[in-house]
């Protein structure tokens, strides 16, 4: 992503900001910092977290 250009949240039409968020997901947690709506509290989450992430929780619990 460009640095001047920003992501906008489209209900609240404001820019979004980097902050700490938590995510729970069959059963494991885990927290990253993603960009999220400083009004609302939408997250908005990359195609890699979404891919990597959640594929290592799955992969650890068909190891177990």
């Amino acid at each position: 992503m460009e640095e001047n250009r920003k992501m906008i949240c489209s209900k609240c039409n404001v820019a979004l900001e980097p902050a700490r968020a938590y995510f729970s997901y069959l059963n494991h947690s885990f927290h990253t910092d993603v960009l999220r709506c400083p009004e609302c509290g939408q997250p908005f989450i990359p195609e890699e977290l979404a891919k990597d992430r959640m594929a290592n929780v799955e992969m650890s619990l068909e190891d177990k």
